[in-house]
């Protein structure tokens, strides 16, 4: 058998292979490769700022070594500014089912912004490209080195001459105050055989369309999609936050080869069609390419100094430089880098029908000259974006780079992950000293944060758990981190969970233990629900999904990340108690306020928007707020001070709660606050029990309620029989 022509830049070996010059200039926009119905053509454009020579490089499915035609860029003809472009005619493709690029250019020169890696003999996948093909041969290491990686590398699939995908009537939800995010993994949501998904849909996004009723059941009303772009899962990247290419879908999460398109589609359609927002978790702050010895798929044999940013320290200026902790950052001051990812967002946005991004460590995007600039040109992109000033916008606002910690401080129109939420709740049920004032302004949509500027409450995305750290069911489980299976010697992962094991770490069989842990669980899903703001539930806490303690499982695709759906009558109970509070909030618009809550009064009334209590029925002091061993506490809203408007233009009214907190290990009387003649308090809630419910009777203000010790309670109130 002969040996595969390697792809060199011997100027013979070009000439030999080079199609005729029967090319057309074609033309600089759109970027990537589009297909030209009217005159049978396809049109390939790519920046490269600094490069010399690009060639492009069809291949058939027959031969995935050697190009059926290379075609080289003149620079005269085929180049715009610092575009490359031409036109192919569909005769001549010559079967090609799928491209890639050769670019060669100057060597690094040494300086700051100019550090080139061409490498002529790689073949490269274009930034643009709406679908990846990994041919069987892939192999990782083949993209280190200079060495030719024919035949082992990704291409670019050219579309194909088909209908346009039918949405039928899709119509987009836009959830605003009913807004309930559930964080998932799309194979680990159905890769289980348990999971009662057909086998050849297991881990696919088809699989998430069979699960569709449990999350219509369940009652949110958006997924958060972990990262869908496509990625190299050969490399321990089972989350798939080391992204190779921004506009495709990730080949595996299809049910059927080269389906990861269309598949997409009818799942959003479908999700939609139930009522569903899909957000999907998006990474433009690094790519899977890694600092200057890892692989080079795409952009940094592209165009190396202008879609990455250099070390900040004049003294070492070859480096990448690192906001990420993955090696290299995306140097999205650069207009080129803006362009690439602004048109991402509006592919997924318009052709494909999704409904919002959360960006991850979005502060890496705002990084002007390396400093963090909330009022960058990328904001002002976003902004006066027809298509995506109307999406749902959500930061991850922090990133490892120095001044990185953003919370609180991105534009309107943006929606953050609210850390400081999740470090406060977690605090006060471990029972941690001084969080009461800390706590009050969480319950309340975290108005410290985000009453400036014009935001609102539903700016704060309130989560006590996410994919990064531990699940619930761990976060009650285990005092430390358990990561050893994933190889690094237990030293990847946080080493502050603010987590408590209730008095043993991991599995437990002691009845006290295992109680309280159930009762912390169902106090932190309650805390959650019940605060104003927008609740973010990561996928498979409501029914205990343990990762043994590992908190940092981006490795594991396998038992460890997967959901398990065998529910026993404890885990069933769990899911029956979320799926109440998940009603409760949807049912009752006090519970989740378009504005601050700043203690108003009704009119004509002594009643306030927001009241607080302690549990000797008096409310709460400044003194009380700053003293550190308040752990008890309660909090009344008003429905009936309800400042807004529906839909229909009607002022909004809902009943009255009483949300009771108990962080203390002994049960607390608390006295209930008196309210009008002729009304009693209702017990709806309790965490107590397994599925939060109490049978009492009703209790006038000034009665005392027994709250249990590390417990959580809901009261309404409700005119006497």
């Amino acid at each position: 058998m002969a040996a595969p022509k390697q792809i060199q830049t011997n100027d013979a070996l070009i000439q030999l292979m080079t199609s005729s010059w029967a090319a057309a200039d074609g033309s600089p926009t759109p970027l990537g490769v589009t297909r030209i119905a009217a005159s049978k053509a396809y049109n390939f454009s790519i920046y490269s700022k600094h490069s010399t020579r690009v060639r492009l490089l069809l291949f058939s499915a027959a031969d995935l070594v050697n190009p059926v035609s290379i075609y080289e860029f003149d620079q005269f003809r085929n180049r715009t500014g610092r575009i490359w472009h031409m036109s192919i005619s569909e005769n001549e493709l010559r079967n090609a089912q799928y491209y890639a690029y050769s670019i060669d250019g100057p060597p690094p020169t040494g300086h700051q912004h100019e550090w080139n890696a061409f490498k002529a003999a790689k073949i490269l996948l274009d930034p643009f490209a709406t679908a990846a093909f990994f041919p069987p041969a892939y192999e990782r290491n083949a993209a280190l080195g200079t060495d030719s990686n024919a035949g082992k590398a990704l291409l670019g699939v050219l579309p194909k001459d088909e209908p346009l995908f039918d949405w039928e009537d899709d119509v987009r939800p836009r959830h605003a105050g009913d807004l309930i995010i559930y964080e998932m993994h799309v194979r680990g949501f159905t890769a289980n055989p348990n999971s009662g998904v057909a086998a050849s849909e297991r881990g696919t996004f088809a699989g998430v369309v069979e699960k569709i009723p449990y999350l219509k059941d369940l009652g949110i009303t958006a997924v958060e999609l972990m990262p869908v772009y496509e990625f190299d899962d050969s490399e321990p990247n089972y989350w798939g936050y080391q992204p190779i290419n921004f506009f495709s879908p990730h080949a595996k999460y299809a049910s059927r080869e080269g389906g990861q398109i269309n598949e997409f589609r009818e799942m959003v359609k479908a999700l939609h069609r139930a009522g569903i927002e899909v957000l999907i978790d998006v990474v433009y702050n690094h790519t899977g390419e890694g600092n200057e010895q890892g692989p080079t798929f795409s952009l940094k044999g592209i165009d190396n100094s202008t879609y990455y940013m250099d070390s900040p320290d004049p003294n070492n200026p070859y480096p990448y430089a690192d906001y990420t902790g993955t090696g290299n950052t995306l140097h999205c001051a650069n207009s080129a880098v803006r362009q690439l990812v602004v048109d991402s967002l509006r592919y997924w946005a318009r052709e494909m029908h999704v409904d919002g991004f959360r960006f991850d460590l979005a502060s890496t995007l705002a990084r002007e000259l390396h400093d963090v600039d909330r009022l960058g040109a990328f904001f002002d992109i976003i902004h006066q974006d027809p298509v995506l000033s109307q999406v749902k916008l959500i930061a991850e606002p922090w990133d490892l780079g120095e001044g990185g910690y953003q919370v609180g401080n991105f534009p309107v129109l943006w929606a953050e992950w609210n850390g400081e939420y999740r470090d406060t709740v977690r605090r006060f049920w471990r029972g941690d000293e001084g969080q009461a004032g800390g706590l009050g302004y969480r319950l309340t949509g975290s108005s410290d944060l985000y009453g400036k500027g014009g935001r609102r409450p539903y700016a704060s995305i309130n989560y006590v758990t996410a994919h990064d750290g531990f699940t619930l069911h761990d976060l009650v489980s285990y005092n430390g981190k358990h990561n050893a299976a994933n190889g690094e010697e237990n030293r990847d992962g946080t080493d502050e969970n603010l987590s408590w094991n209730c008095g043993a770490e991991g599995p437990a069989d002691d009845p006290a233990i295992t109680g309280l842990r159930e009762r912390q669980k169902r106090n932190f899903l309650a805390t959650l629900l019940l605060s104003q703001g927008v609740p973010m539930v990561c996928g498979g806490d409501e029914i205990e999904r343990t990762q043994q303690g590992n908190n940092n499982a981006y490795c594991q695709d396998n038992g460890i990340s997967w959901y398990d759906w065998r529910l026993d009558r404890t885990r069933r109970d769990l899911l029956a108690f979320t799926r109440r509070l998940v009603a409760l909030r949807r049912q009752h618009p006090v519970l989740r306020r378009r504005q601050f809550l700043f203690g108003r009064r009704i009119r004509g009334s002594e009643v306030k928007d927001v009241s607080w209590f302690r549990s000797d029925g008096k409310e709460m002091t400044e003194e009380c707020w700053r003293d550190p061993h308040t752990r008890c506490l309660g909090l009344r809203l008003a429905g009936d001070a309800i400042p807004e408007m529906d839909v229909q233009g009607d002022r909004i009214a809902d009943d009255t709660f009483l949300i009771l907190l108990n962080a203390h290990h002994d049960p607390q009387p608390f006295l209930l606050p008196a309210h009008r003649p002729g009304v009693r308090w209702e017990v709806v809630l309790d965490s107590r029990t397994p599925d939060g419910r109490r049978r009492h009777r009703l209790m006038k203000g000034g009665e005392a309620y027994d709250l249990d010790g590390r417990c959580l309670a809901l009261l309404r109130l409700r005119a006497r029989p």
